[in-house]
C-alpha cells in the first residue's frame, strides 16, 4: 500500500463536516490523585479500514488523557508502569521541583515494569504544557507515550468549551497503515534529521473536523509531540492571532508578522480565532499546503456570544540581569555530513568501531550524552546567558528543563523585540543563538536536543543550580 498524497488529502475537498474530537480529560480519583497508567494498547492511526497499530500509551490512547489543573494547584499523579521496559514521566515546560522532573538517570531512577511512582508538584504557571516518557524517549514517545497538561488561569480567559487542545504528531506507517516498529532505533535516523513520519494526526485522528459556534472566540492550544518533525503553520491563513509560546502567554494577542511559524518538536503555541466561517489548519512546508485539522462553523441557539476582547494574565518570571550574567558556551558537533570529530563518551574517546557500538553520533563541547561534570553550575538567582553554536548540518530543537528563557540573539535571523518566554528553541545549521534566564530553580537540569534521536545519539548535557 502506498500512502499517496492524493489519498492523504481526501476528505476536505467536499466541505467540512464536524466530528467533534473525543474528550481527553482525566478526572481525579476520590483521593485527589490523577491515575496514569503506561501500557501496551491498540489504536487505529490510518484510514477507517486500516488495521490497528500496536502502541504504548497512557490510559489506553495516544495522546494520553488531558490533565488539567489551576495555577498554583498541587498536582498529584499516581503513575503505574505496565510496559515491558522501565520508563518515567517528564512534565515538559513546568518549572517543577527537580525531584519530580522525571528524567531517568538524572532526577530519578526509571520506574520498573510493574512498579509505580507518585509525581507530586505545584503548577506555578498557567499555560499549555505536556507530559511524555523520558526513558528511551526515541522509542517510547514514538510509540505514543505522551499527553497534554493544561494549567488554567485562576480567572478563566476562555469558557471551557472554547478552549481546545490540539496535539500534533507524525507517525511512521508501513504495510497496511500500521506503526512501523521495526525501523525504531535506526542509526540513519539518529545521525541525520531524526525520525520523520509519513502520516499526521491531531489528537490521534487524521484530519479531524471540529464544530465551532459562529461569532465566538476560541483558544487553540497546539502541541508538537513528534519525535523530530518541525511543523510549519501560517496562522494568518485562517485569521488567527498569537496568545503565547511554550506555556507563557503574552500581555495581549499579537499578529504574526512573518510566515510560516516554525513549531519544533516539544514546542507549543496558543492561537486565538474568532469563528466566522469554516477554516482549516495547514502544514505549509511542502509545495502544496497539507490540511491537518478542520473547523466547521455554524449558527447555534446560545446565549450572547462572548466578544473577541481578551484580557490575558502573563505569568511572572524573573528578568535576567545581563550585566551580571554568566556566559557558558555550547558547541554542537557531529551527525551525518558533519565531518570527523572527536567524541568523548563515558570518559573515553571513541575510535573506530566505537561509534557503531556506542551509537553516539553527536557531541556538546566534544562530549556525547551526560558528562560526569555539569555543563555549568549556577548559584540560585544567577543570570545565565548560553551561547549555543550549531556546527552541524541539521536543525535542532534545544530544550531547557526547569526554566524558561528569552532569546537574545540569533545569527542570520531577526529576534522578536518583545523577547517572549520559551522553553525550547530551534537552531539552524551554522547558526549561533543566545538565550538568557535566571537560574532560580535548584537541582540538576537537562539541556538537550528534543529531536529525540539526536538526544539518544549524544545531544544531552546538564547543569546544576545550587
Amino acid at each position: 500500500m502506498k500512502l499517496s498524497r492524493r489519498r492523504l488529502l481526501a476528505g476536505f475537498s467536499s466541505g467540512l463536516v464536524a466530528s467533534q474530537l473525543p474528550s481527553l480529560s482525566l478526572a481525579k480519583s476520590q483521593d485527589g490523585f490523577f491515575d496514569l497508567i503506561a501500557a501496551p494498547s491498540k489504536q487505529r492511526l490510518y484510514l477507517p479500514d486500516a488495521p490497528m497499530s500496536d502502541l504504548w500509551t497512557y490510559n489506553g490512547s495516544a495522546p494520553g488523557p488531558e490533565i488539567r489543573a489551576k495555577k498554583g494547584e498541587r498536582v498529584q499523579v499516581r503513575f503505574t508502569n505496565k510496559l515491558e521496559e522501565p520508563t518515567s514521566v517528564h512534565w515538559h515546560g513546568v518549572r517543577i521541583d527537580n525531584a519530580m522532573d522525571g528524567v531517568s538517570g538524572l532526577t530519578q531512577k526509571p520506574v520498573e515494569p510493574g512498579g509505580s511512582f507518585v509525581y507530586d508538584f505545584v503548577a506555578p504557571d498557567a499555560g499549555t504544557f505536556w507530559y511524555h516518557a523520558h526513558n528511551k524517549s526515541w522509542n517510547q514517545v514514538a510509540r505514543g507515550l505522551y499527553g497534554p497538561l493544561i494549567v488554567d488561569e485562576n480567572e478563566p480567559v476562555f469558557e471551557r468549551s472554547n478552549d481546545l487542545t490540539l496535539v500534533l504528531d507524525d507517525w511512521r506507517l508501513a504495510g497496511e497503515g500500521v506503526l512501523d516498529v521495526a525501523s525504531l532505533g535506526s542509526m540513519m535516523e539518529w545521525a541525520h534529521g531524526g525520525r520523520l513520519g509519513n502520516w499526521l494526526t491531531v489528537n490521534g485522528q487524521s484530519r479531524p473536523v471540529t464544530g465551532l459556534v459562529r461569532g465566538q472566540t476560541y483558544r487553540l492550544r497546539l502541541i508538537n509531540a513528534a519525535n523530530a518533525r518541525v511543523f510549519e503553520i501560517d496562522p494568518n491563513r485562517f485569521g488567527a492571532t498569537l496568545l503565547g509560546f511554550d506555556g507563557q502567554s503574552f500581555a495581549e494577542p499579537a499578529r504574526l508578522d512573518y510566515a510560516p511559524l516554525m513549531l519544533g518538536p516539544a514546542q507549543r503555541v496558543d492561537l486565538m480565532v474568532v469563528a466566522e466561517s469554516d477554516f482549516i489548519i495547514e502544514e505549509v512546508s511542502g509545495d502544496t499546503p497539507y490540511p491537518i485539522a478542520g473547523f466547521s462553523v455554524s449558527d447555534a441557539e446560545t446565549t450572547e456570544a462572548p466578544g473577541s476582547a481578551i484580557k490575558l494574565h502573563p505569568n511572572v518570571l524573573p528578568e535576567p540581569d545581563l550585566a551580571k550574567a554568566r556566559r557558558p558556551r555550547l558547541e554542537m558537533t557531529g551527525g551525518a555530513m558533519g565531518g570527523m570529530i572527536d567524541i568523548i563518551y563515558k570518559g573515553r574517546k571513541l575510535q573506530g568501531d566505537d561509534f557503531r557500538t556506542a551509537r553516539q553520533a553527536w557531541a556538546f563541547n566534544g562530549v556525547a550524552n551526560l558528562a560526569e561534570e555539569p555543563f555549568f553550575a549556577a548559584r540560585q538567582g544567577e543570570t545565565i546567558v548560553i551561547e549555543t553554536v550549531n556546527r552541524t548540518a541539521w536543525v535542532h530543537a534545544m530544550h531547557v528543563h526547569g526554566h524558561h528563557f528569552q532569546i537574545l540573539n540569533r545569527s542570520g535571523s531577526v529576534v522578536d523585540e518583545a523577547k517572549p518566554w520559551r522553553d525550547t528553541f530551534l537552531i539552524g545549521q551554522d547558526q549561533t543563538t543566545e538565550i538568557a534566564f535566571v537560574a532560580d530553580n535548584p537541582g540538576k537540569w537537562l539541556f538537550h536536543c528534543h529531536m529525540l534521536e539526536h538526544a539518544a545519539a549524544g545531544m544531552n548535557t546538564w547543569f546544576e543550580v545550587v
